[in-house]
């Protein structure tokens, strides 16, 4: 899909109709500035629950609330006119039950018109997108590292090698047979991403998978070099923003205290200057 083509935001069903064509575009975005940014240059952008980490300094997205994804949406859909919007539906908020996901992800997409939701996992939650889909609530699904089941995963590992290569594909088939509209491949092998991308009828989201994928999405703090605490191999670095930022920072404080800042052009004078 061509950021210079569009003349509407796409919808669920423009993504999964990108299947095998050119690589779709995503990033993260919690803020209306940021979400201005990427507008024209991502087909979607997710307001990922990665929020907790990389804006509210939380160790894990586990912490993340229904109200922090919605304040983050509105906050994201006022600076998108091109890109869909995706949302996270955070943990805690799907996994009991097909109808608390309903009540959950409708009111994520009424409070912040948001295209589709989010959810993470498989076969386990193949019913819940079935259910979701069936009441017309577009659902985006995630397999692989799924963040909101590390405590399980037992850390942040690649994952698909081995015995667990045919699970991750039980996984990736169940949810495009469920419905839902793409998937997004986290932290998997490169090889077995590439035979889920062969195999499943729906897009496949790369995140830390293969080139192979439909489409590739990043943490937007993760490749501008605004979040430094970690930085995970699948990670390209388009920017060092904190290094620059800590740098004009530390240049404001210096004129400070110099009291080089604020100069004259930016002070006022007393009478008002002839023109």
């Amino acid at each position: 899909m061509s950021a210079t083509a569009k003349k509407r935001a796409p919808m669920a069903d423009d993504i999964r109709a990108a299947k095998g064509g050119t690589p779709l575009v995503s990033l993260t975005a919690y803020t209306t500035p940021m979400a201005q940014m990427m507008d024209a240059h991502c087909d979607f952008v997710l307001v990922g629950d990665s929020v907790g980490m990389v804006l509210h300094g939380l160790p894990s997205t586990l912490g993340v609330t229904m109200e922090m994804m919605i304040m983050h949406g509105q906050a994201v859909a006022r600076g998108l006119t091109s890109a869909m919007m995706v949302i996270d539906m955070p943990f805690g908020s799907y996994e009991e039950s097909p109808q608390q996901a309903f009540a959950n992800a409708a009111q994520l997409m009424a409070e912040t018109n948001a295209g589709a939701v989010k959810l993470e996992g498989g076969v386990a939650m193949a019913e819940t997108i079935a259910f979701l889909v069936a009441r017309g609530i577009p659902v985006m699904a995630h397999v692989g590292l799924t963040p909101q089941s590390i405590n399980t995963l037992g850390g942040y590992k690649v994952q698909g090698r081995g015995d667990a290569r045919a699970i991750l594909m039980a996984d990736a088939q169940a949810v495009s047979d469920a419905g839902a509209f793409a998937v997004v491949l986290e932290k998997v092998t490169a090889g077995l991403a590439d035979e889920v991308t062969a195999q499943i009828a729906i897009p496949t989201i790369g995140i830390g998978a293969s080139a192979g994928c439909d489409g590739q999405i990043l943490v937007v703090d993760d490749m501008l070099g605004l979040f430094t605490a970690f930085k995970a191999k699948f990670v390209k670095r388009y920017a060092h923003l904190a290094d620059d930022g800590e740098a004009a920072i530390a240049a404001y404080a210096a004129d400070v205290r110099a009291r080089t800042f604020p100069a004259q052009e930016h002070t006022f004078a007393d009478e008002v200057p002839a023109k």
